[in-house]
């Protein structure tokens, strides 16, 4: 009697590699349309104040090349789960930071612009916190299991 199973397989290396590359390429992208040309000042809804934040949204799309350039080379769980968690620290606190200086101004009639930037945040922020408990998970299970076990087939 056969059992069919639906295990979900996972991407192959090629593939996960491939996407690697595309966010290399995508965070390089954002941090030179953000800060060479044509700037982030170019967008009416943003105030000076968004100087203030900006730091730390350099640094998360830096961490975000550097993490994916990483995982080119090695992407193991125990890897990808502490890449992971650093791209998710920095990105926490550009959030945390958007939230406290707001540096958006959508005008008198706005219509509600300002609260459903609100709610994103606050969904990213939650959203955010529960990655980086998976992630912590993944580094926990990544290191707790030798390289050298493997799972048997059922």
């Amino acid at each position: 009697m056969t059992r069919a199973t639906n295990r979900r397989r996972s991407p192959g290396v090629a593939s996960r590699r491939a996407g690697y590359t595309v966010a290399v390429v995508v965070n390089a992208v954002l941090l030179f349309l953000v800060n060479v040309t044509p700037g982030w000042s170019i967008l009416p809804f943003l105030t000076p104040d968004m100087a203030l934040v900006l730091p730390w949204i350099n640094a998360s799309m830096v961490a975000g090349i550097v993490v994916n350039a990483v995982y080119l080379i090695r992407d193991t769980p125990r890897v990808k789960g502490f890449g992971d968690l650093i791209t998710e620290v920095i990105g926490l606190v550009a959030m945390i930071g958007l939230w406290q200086v707001f540096p958006f101004d959508f005008g008198a009639g706005s219509s509600g612009w300002a609260t459903v930037v609100r709610v994103a945040l606050v969904i990213g922020i939650v959203g955010t916190i529960v990655a980086m408990i998976v992630s912590v998970v993944m580094v926990i299970r990544g290191t707790a299991r030798p390289a050298s076990v493997v799972t048997p087939a059922r």
